[in-house]
This record gives C-alpha cells, sequence and structure tokens, in this order.
C-alpha cells in the first residue's frame, strides 16, 4: 500500500509507503532510497516489526517513532499497520559517482554535515551546480533529505549535481584525504575565507544551522575557513556563507 504526494511540479513526488509487506518490499529493493521508516509509538509494531528493523538498521535508514496523528497525515486512509516508509523524491548517487565525476570536471565538492533545513539544502544544491561544483555529499542521519521541498528549492539542480549520502561524514572526509583532497571547513574562528586556496581538490564542509560543523569533523577538516560579520549578528544563514566561498573556489579554479 502507498500513496504519492505531488507538489506544484509534478516531477517532484514524495512516497509513503505503508503496511509491514510493502515496507519490507520497499526496504529489499536496490531501485528504491529510503529516507526513514516511522513505527507508531505506543503499539507492537516495534515487536512484530522485527525484519523491517533489521532491514533498517542494515542500510543505515533511521527509524523514527511516531504517534496516531504523524501516521494519519503520513498516509489517510491506509492500513499502515503501525509501519511506514518515506521515499526519496529523487533517487541518491554515491560518492564514488562524486569522486568519478570530480576526475572528470577538476571541481569541487561539498559536505552538508547536518543541514536540516530542506530550504537550505535545497539552496546549497542549487548552488552547488551553479558554480560548477562535482557533487554533494550529506549524512544519512539528522539531515535534510531528497525530499520534494529540497528539489522544489533547488530550482532543478538535483537533475544535474549528483547528491550521496554517508553513514559517517568524518570518515568519508578521511576517505577524500587519502584521495588527495585538502578538506575546508565552513566555520568559526578560522582564516579569511578568500585567502584560502581552492585550487587543488578540494573540499568545502558546511555545517548546520544551529550548531555549525560538528566537533568531530571539525577536527577532520583540514583548515577551517570563516567569514567575517561586520554588523552585529555573528553568522550568516548557511547557504548564504556556502554560497560565498563555493563562487570563491569556483572564481580560484577558473581564474577569473
Amino acid at each position: 500500500m502507498s500513496i504519492t504526494y505531488n507538489t506544484n511540479d509534478e516531477n517532484l513526488k514524495s512516497e509513503i509507503v505503508a503496511g509491514r509487506n510493502p515496507v519490507i518490499a520497499a526496504l529489499s529493493s536496490s531501485q528504491r532510497d529510503i529516507e526513514c521508516v516511522y513505527l507508531l509509538s505506543g503499539s507492537d509494531a516495534g515487536k512484530v516489526a522485527g525484519k523491517i528493523v533489521a532491514l533498517a538498521k542494515e542500510k543505515g535508514i533511521p527509524i523514527k517513532e511516531a504517534g496516531q496523528a504523524k501516521f494519519d497525515s503520513l498516509c489517510p486512509g491506509l492500513n499502515h499497520q503501525g509501519v511506514a516508509a518515506v521515499v526519496s523524491a529523487y533517487n541518491y548517487s554515491s560518492v564514488e559517482d562524486i569522486l568519478a565525476a570530480d576526475a572528470e570536471k577538476d571541481s569541487f565538492i561539498i559536505i552538508c554535515d547536518g543541514i536540516e533545513d530542506p530550504h537550505n539544502l535545497g539552496a546549497i544544491i542549487r548552488t552547488a551546480e551553479a558554480s560548477g561544483a562535482s557533487g554533494v555529499i550529506i549524512p544519512k542521519r539528522r539531515s535534510a533529505g531528497l525530499s520534494p521541498a529540497v528539489c522544489k528549492a533547488s530550482a532543478g539542480a538535483v537533475e544535474f549535481v549528483p547528491v550521496a549520502r554517508t553513514a559517517n561524514i568524518a570518515n568519508t572526509i578521511s576517505e577524500l584525504q587519502k584521495a588527495g583532497y585538502w578538506v575546508f571547513a565552513a566555520d568559526v574562528g578560522g582564516i579569511n575565507w578568500r585567502k584560502a586556496d581552492y585550487k587543488g581538490k578540494t573540499v568545502l564542509v558546511v555545517g548546520s544551522e544551529g550548531r555549525g560543523v560538528s566537533r568531530l569533523v571539525r577536527e577532520r577538516c583540514d583548515a577551517v575557513v570563516s567569514i567575517p560579520m561586520y554588523g552585529k549578528t555573528n553568522s550568516l544563514n548557511a547557504s548564504v556563507a556556502a554560497a560565498l566561498i563555493m563562487y570563491e573556489a569556483a572564481s580560484q579554479k577558473n581564474s577569473i
């Protein structure tokens, strides 16, 4: 059993799969990218859905408990049996796909460390595509995914720039460093963003809206770049800060 929700753009569709067997089928399929699995809180869904929980954990898919009101809004009129899954509006690429794309373009890669606002993530993806980035990497947990809201905010950029998910951002950074990338964290207390050298193999890490770049991720990065604030506010919106640094990187790489 499933239900598909449309936004104003008929190409942006989010599908809710409801019921134990349909959710198991979606989790077992290599063709479906699942954002998260919901279990009805206060029910026996968790006990009888052992296979679903095992499959979700095996694939690193978040499992969330939700009340009846949430299930009523997710899958109205469906016999959900206390289980539902949210299927991504677009399929994800892999980190390997992004590395392959960057080998062709010699551009840069964006890592979003816990961007939870879909409009911010969509805006970052849009700017990443416009500035020539090779791809965007996001965590599987505690992050917005490729929902219709993100796709709409990207203004169609998700069609052209690969987005990959990883279970561990810090480990992914280490892998990129082994591949020859220099990783910059956009955070406070670093060098001026315009004085950094982005000409080589470059990765830019953008932190979450409220917490910034997480401590472990920041420690894994090679350098920190900061944008000075001249007014009374102490930070910029995550997507705005990312856009400034992306275009500085693009300018240096293209000798503008």
